[in-house]
């Protein structure tokens, strides 16, 4: 099935040609169908190839289809990768991506049918570049897909156009991912220069042989591609903005697709990292940064999908600390099961706004438990799975890399256990003033409640249940031996650099400690947090001190408006009012202006007098005389 790997981003790419060509005739149940089969038909074949990629035994297969780039000193082909990681990240995004696309069939039913179609051919579009992101056998098909999910995120976050504040917040995403990129790009022509190939079965076997200065140069402007990717310090404002498209687009973005990609892409590039010392303590420092500022953000929202949305920027920020800390396999381990829990919970939120007709302030909800029975049990097995509290999946992808942490650093492990509490709370302050208390909507709100359709109970179902479950795929050594399937599975992609690591053994009375303190501690946030918040009832008491400062996000937006937005404002101006009316128009006009001048005076030497025209042949012969003497 490996050579039939290019059938996986075919299928959207069909699905996106007929949907988008079509989209003024198709009817919005055959757009639905179009694309969702579409996505359904890349997961049965991602996962036939996933039946074949065994974790021992199976060697990477490159499937070249065709020369993109030859010239004498460069070949780039277009070829895939099929091997352990790039196959885990197509059941993901296949399989979530399927859930969202049969979801969407009924959360965007009030769209007329050609913008029904439009929405599908986007969703299409996208899930192809970030199966195109995954596949690439090479840094320049991986920058395709790259640029490729950018593009899909700014049509989407901005579907709904005729809203100017959806098109800032579509452009917002668009330019802050340009500037990642471009650090990306200059990491893939570095990469020419000094490999003379792009392709990772060239590169990685002789990494070891480079200078690591260089090797740094190239980590990190591939992580300044990863910050704006993956919403980093100080590129993560666009992600909570992104909330501005329809909230299944939300669960694309943050659950298994687009923000992932920064995180794929280290992975991937993992021998390169672990022989960069100073890159990776760059990529933790970062990564546990984020995660406490996003945390700390998310205490005080109250629009449940940016509580939702500061959530993932902090979970990202705990995979970057694994990446740094050499935990490759907890932090794809954590991408998986944050894939399912999160988008569950996206998609939980989509049915309290669909149900609440479109209403997304917590505030103004509250006892919704009795009136969407699964959406409200679905929801908390998110929460649980979110809060890391066992047996759900969270619980064992987040260990991981906090024990990993704590072999690496103390205080670091420390800090993102603060992380962890933090989540706890604001996730169990959203669920409690979300479905506990009393209903504070208006009566008419109130009156329309219902349950959401079975095309969006599904999803949420499958999600749960795979929220539930997924962890049991790694369990730590500490509770059995030889457990951790997903070590084994992707040992041969992390093989090289595990080789190079010092490992720390952390004892295991330690490790029990750690982790049931952690688990008493969280169990006793969740409880506080549910009945703080589970009676609430809204005052028209302003909040001030911190509350407000992490209402208004630490005022960081505000902080690049005054430090970039203005000043390159004031400079357009100068150069929109000033430079360009006065210099370039200026500059312009006046040679139009000199030249009807210069016509109009020297218009007065054709009189029509033949003495005249003489004696300028007289004037014009002595002076070519005195030029030819001086010449002499």
């Amino acid at each position: 099935m490996a050579k039939f790997i290019y059938l996986v981003p075919l299928f959207p790419l069909i699905g996106f040609l007929i949907n988008g060509l079509g989209r003024n005739f198709l009817s919005k149940k055959l757009s639905g169908i179009i694309g969702s089969l579409a996505i359904l038909a890349s997961f049965v074949v991602s996962f036939l190839v996933f039946l074949e990629v065994k974790p021992v035994g199976f060697s990477a297969v490159e499937v070249k289809l065709f020369d993109f780039i030859k010239t004498a000193g460069l070949d780039i082909p277009f070829s895939f990768q099929v091997d352990q990681l790039s196959v885990l990240f197509l059941l993901i995004i296949t399989g979530v991506g399927t859930l969202i696309h049969l979801y969407s069939t009924a959360y965007m039913h009030e769209e007329e049918p050609k913008d029904f179609a439009r929405y599908f051919a986007y969703l299409n579009l996208f899930v192809f570049s970030m199966l195109l992101l995954v596949l690439g056998a090479n840094y320049v098909i991986m920058f395709i897909g790259w640029e490729g999910v950018g593009l899909c995120s700014y049509l989407l976050i901005g579907f709904w156009f005729k809203n100017g504040d959806y098109n800032n917040a579509a452009k917002k995403a668009f330019v802050m991912n340009r500037i990642g990129d471009l650090g990306f790009l200059l990491a893939v022509f570095w990469i020419i220069g000094q490999f003379g190939s792009t392709s990772f079965s060239v590169i990685f076997p002789v990494a070891s042989k480079t200078a690591p200065a260089i090797l740094t140069g190239i980590t990190l402007l591939m992580f300044i591609g990863a910050m704006g990717k993956s919403a980093q310090i100080p590129l993560y404002t666009w992600l909570p903005d992104a909330m501005a498209g329809p909230t299944p687009v939300s669960a694309l973005i943050h659950a298994a697709t687009m923000v992932t990609a920064g995180i794929y892409m280290i992975a991937r590039s993992n021998i390169l990292y672990t022989l960069s010392p100073n890159t990776q303590q760059v990529v933790a420092v970062i990564g546990l940064a984020t995660s406490i500022l996003a945390a700390t953000i998310a205490l005080q929202q109250n629009d449940i999908k940016k509580v939702l949305a500061y959530s993932t920027v902090s979970q990202l920020g705990l995979m970057f600390l694994g990446l740094g800390v050499g935990a490759y396999v907890g932090a794809v381990f954590h991408v998986m099961t944050h894939a399912f829990f999160k988008a569950l919970l996206f998609l939980g939120a989509g049915s309290v706004i669909h149900a609440m007709h479109h209403e997304q302030d917590m505030r103004n909800m509250g006892g919704l438990k009795k009136y969407l029975p699964i959406t409200h049990i679905t929801f908390l097995i998110g929460c649980i799975a979110i809060a890391g509290i066992p047996p759900f999946s969270g619980f064992f992808s987040k260990d991981e890399i906090l024990m990993a942490v704590y072999s690496h650093n103390k205080l670091f492990y420390f800090l993102a256990t603060g992380s962890a509490f933090l989540t706890a709370f604001y996730m169990f302050r959203m669920y409690a003033l979300t479905f506990h208390g009393s209903f504070r909507g208006t009566h008419d709100q109130e009156h329309h409640l219902h349950e959401s359709p079975l095309a969006m109970t599904i999803p949420l179902g499958v999600l749960a249940v795979l929220a539930i479950v997924a962890g049991f795929i790694g369990i730590p050594e500490l509770f059995a031996k030889e457990s951790h399937w997903l070590e084994q599975y992707l040992h041969p992609i992390f093989a090289a650099s595990l080789a190079k690591q010092v490992g720390h053994e952390t004892p295991a009375s330690t490790e029990w400690l750690l982790m049931g303190t952690t688990v008493v501690l969280i169990l006793g946030i969740v409880f506080f947090a549910v009945s703080k918040f589970k009676k609430y009832k809204a005052t028209d008491i302003e909040i001030s001190g911190l509350p407000k400062i992490l209402e208004n996000k630490w005022y960081v937006d505000e902080l690049y408006d005054f430090l970039i937005n203005r000043p390159v404002r004031a400079i357009a101006n100068f150069f929109s009012s000033i430079f360009e009316k006065y210099v370039i128009d200026g500059a312009v006009n006046g040679v139009g202006k000199m030249v009807q001048y210069s016509s109009r005076q020297l218009r007065w030497l054709q009189s029509g007098q033949v003495g005249s025209y003489i004696l300028i042949m007289v004037v014009a012969t002595i002076v070519f005389f005195i030029i030819q003497i001086i010449g002499k």
